[in-house]
């Protein structure tokens, strides 16, 4: 089922993630759900699209916007 808005995000999303790293997972499961049965791989496709364009900071443990 495509999470409609921000707050149906997993848990594990919306306390970890920013808001625009959040808007990217909803939108990339979203899409995902439309090409795979597995919803695993769902979410492994909405976390590489985060992984794309955030990173957690090693000294404070937060995802932040990847620089350059």
């Amino acid at each position: 089922m495509p999470y409609k808005k921000l707050a149906d995000l997993p848990d594990s999303v919306r306390d970890n993630l920013p808001k625009h790293a959040q808007e990217i997972y909803q939108e990339a499961y979203n899409s995902a759900e439309e090409q795979y049965d597995e919803e695993d791989r769902r979410h492994r496709v909405a976390w590489s699209a985060v992984k794309e364009k955030y990173e957690k900071d090693e000294d404070s443990g937060e995802w932040v916007e990847k620089e350059g």
